[in-house]
């Protein structure tokens, strides 16, 4: 295996392992909200802001990755 050929497969593993957690963490934000918004249907209001910003930064964990595996050479 040729250098090139490491250096796209570790940036194919970096992006990968990096997004399987948010992923993860942002279909447990969504869900709970939906359930929470479920039974008191009165506070989507207050639910739907602070799931939006959970979910922003479990986002930005997967950005880190990203520009990770942009800066692998």
């Amino acid at each position: 295996m040729d250098a090139a050929a490491a250096a796209l497969f570790a940036k194919a593993i970096a992006i990968g392992l990096g997004a399987i957690g948010p992923a993860i963490g942002i279909g447990m934000i969504g869900a709970k909200a939906m359930e929470a918004i479920g039974r008191n249907p009165e506070a989507s209001g207050k639910v739907f802001v602070p799931m939006l910003i959970a979910s922003a930064f479990a986002e930005a964990i997967a950005i880190y990755a990203l520009v990770i595996a942009f800066s692998i050479k």
